[in-house]
């Protein structure tokens, strides 16, 4: 984690201590990420349009334009809009697929662009200069091991995944990797969707297929809002815990609480566009050439030190 943040402020901190005049010319950064269809994307959105204003406020000759997209179709069609007309000297993109973006990313390589890729990356590697993601098999991994300690290598969980996709994969193998050895038993483990109603549903399912649940874990804070719903409604008092990830803000005030079902919680921020933005403008601004991969760690967030991971004004 330190590791981490050393990278990341030592970016940022070369943004913040150079002078426009460093940038001679216009420079612009295209930011295309997916539109707010759930939590975690919707604080996608907060903090790239927070980097974008933070930038321009700092260097006016940098230009910082955020496009959102509702699908893969529309994000391919937002790139080329971008383009058109203007000189995309960098891109960072959060892309909806891997496979749709690919090619339209390396058309905007090709003209010479600094090419950022967060979170979800593209199916030719190469294609990036600079990658930003979280640790997902962390995620998995650090959630599974609290649970391994905490029910004594004993019990019987339910797990929700996400949709199918490497991230999904990648939660799955970290947290089953981190129950090997242990006497937890999987039950039963189904996909939601990252949706907070779909895993409402899908846990009613689970209550009423098994009649003692020792744990939950739900992948993502959105899906674990629903499945505290589906616990509350049945009454059952038999769980321990039901836990998320990702660090959504009301599941963070749920550790700062000392809550007994949810007291704790992984991080996947979605803050991270805002450091894959600061890290490609120090690019132009901060003398800083930045390449290679920077990956967010995941360590486990509890009561001591929740309030280090609460942005109360972001959406998420």
């Amino acid at each position: 984690m330190f590791r981490t943040k050393w990278v990341a402020a030592l970016a940022l901190g070369s943004v913040l201590l150079a002078t426009p005049a460093l940038t001679q010319e216009k420079k612009t950064i295209a930011v295309s990420i997916p539109a707010a269809d759930h939590g975690w994307t919707a604080g996608v959105v907060y903090h790239a349009n927070a980097a974008a204003k933070e930038i321009k406020a700092a260097f006016p000759d940098v230009d910082v334009i955020v496009k959102t997209s509702p699908s893969a179709a529309a994000q391919v069609s937002a790139i080329e809009d971008l383009s058109a007309g203007r000189k995309i000297d960098a891109l960072v993109i959060l892309p909806h697929s891997s496979e749709e973006l690919t090619t339209p990313v390396k058309a905007i390589k090709d003209t010479g662009a600094f090419v950022t890729v967060v979170d979800r990356g593209l199916s030719d590697a190469s294609i990036q200069d600079l990658y930003v993601a979280g640790d997902n098999i962390a995620v998995g991994h650090t959630t599974a091991r609290f649970l391994v300690d905490k029910l004594a290598g004993k019990g019987n969980l339910v797990v929700l995944r996400g949709i199918p996709t490497v991230i999904d994969d990648e939660r799955i193998k970290g947290f089953q990797d981190g129950i090997a050895g242990s006497d937890l038993k999987i039950l039963d483990i189904q996909y939601a969707n990252w949706n907070s109603d779909e895993a409402f549903k899908l846990m009613q399912d689970y209550l009423a297929k098994y009649p003692h649940i020792d744990a939950v874990w739900a992948n993502d804070d959105d899906m674990l809002l629903g499945v505290l719903e589906a616990i509350k409604q049945s009454g059952r008092t038999e769980i321990k815990y039901a836990l998320g990830g990702n660090g959504m803000k009301e599941i963070v005030e749920k550790v700062i609480a000392g809550d007994k079902v949810t007291p704790i919680e992984t991080p996947y921020p979605p803050s991270m566009i805002k450091t894959a933005i600061y890290m490609t403008a120090a690019q132009f601004v901060g003398q800083a050439p930045v390449r290679g991969t920077v990956k967010l760690d995941a360590p486990l967030i509890t009561q001591a030190n929740a309030k280090e991971y609460y942005f109360p004004d972001s959406p998420f």
